[in-house]
């Protein structure tokens, strides 16, 4: 049987001894979750996992995005990056970062507020010239704010971690539902990733389970991919690679949709080559 090709389509890098926090960052990495490109490709190599999308952090670095420059560069290939850039970043930066491998940038409005993106319009603006991504992080009810500023834009938008919703809340909150009708209508991906940050329940994150279905109904595999979030931050429990690979296989058992998530889907979006694995 012909092995299951897979990208992970968001991870990090944190490399302090080469490249040192910024002094004002909002938290700085340390020990085991501690992840630099040497010890990315290991993790990748292990679990035959081909290509990665490398998301600049706002832990450590911030707007600083040497580590990522410097390890797409060294990736000589396997990887397409997310950068965090500041609301005013002129066109022809945003160009020269696209040429370095970053296809988008982060608008990570779970940590920093809706508000704080409130005169981005000019940089979503900047995106959709350039054909690249708004990586959208929002928690609870926050994309209801923000999805007027996101479809005057008409940017491409990826959207993290399943949309962070409160499952106690249920799948009519307003922000989930305002994620699923962006499904619907065609205009987002979806990352199925990080139900850790937050699931009330432990590992395999049942009460997670009619949001997840929700998702893949309103969105199609055709606009879902998978992600790890390796290396972990701040993690509520204790969570490993293979199984949030086990848990995407729990939660999609069709091995054609899980081929489509895993492969097809990202392939198009970041423009991996659908060939000879790179691993």
């Amino acid at each position: 049987m012909e092995p299951v090709r897979m990208v992970d389509c968001h991870v990090h890098v944190f490399d302090p001894a080469r490249f040192p926090y910024a002094p004002d960052a909002y938290y700085a990495p340390a020990g085991q979750e501690l992840g630099t490109p040497a010890r990315l490709a290991a993790v990748l190599d292990w679990h035959g996992v081909d290509h990665a999308v490398l998301v600049g952090p706002n832990s450590g670095y911030g707007e600083d995005n040497r580590c990522l420059l410097d390890a797409l560069d060294a990736g000589d290939g396997r990887y397409r990056g997310m950068a965090v850039v500041r609301n005013d970043i002129p066109r022809a930066e945003l160009a020269a970062l696209k040429a370095a491998g970053v296809l988008g940038v982060t608008l990570n409005a779970a940590l920093l507020g809706v508000d704080h993106y409130a005169d981005a319009g000019p940089l979503l603006s900047h995106l959709e010239a350039l054909d690249m991504i708004a990586d959208v992080q929002v928690i609870d009810d926050q994309l209801v704010a923000l999805s007027p500023l996101l479809d005057r834009s008409g940017v491409r938008v990826h959207i993290d971690h399943c949309g962070r919703p409160d499952p106690t809340a249920g799948i009519d909150a307003p922000g989930f539902r305002e994620l699923l009708r962006r499904g619907r209508a065609g205009r987002a991906v979806v990352k199925l990733s990080g139900c850790v940050k937050v699931s009330r329940e432990s590992y395999p994150h049942a009460d997670l389970s009619p949001y997840i279905e929700a998702l893949l109904s309103e969105f199609g595999p055709d606009h879902c991919v998978w992600a790890s979030d390796w290396p972990f931050l701040r993690m509520p429990e204790r969570i490993d690679y293979g199984p949030l690979l086990a848990l995407l296989a729990r939660q999609v058992p069709d091995s054609a949709d899980r081929r489509r998530i895993l492969w097809d889907t990202p392939c198009r979006e970041f423009g991996f080559p659908t060939g000879t694995a790179t691993a």
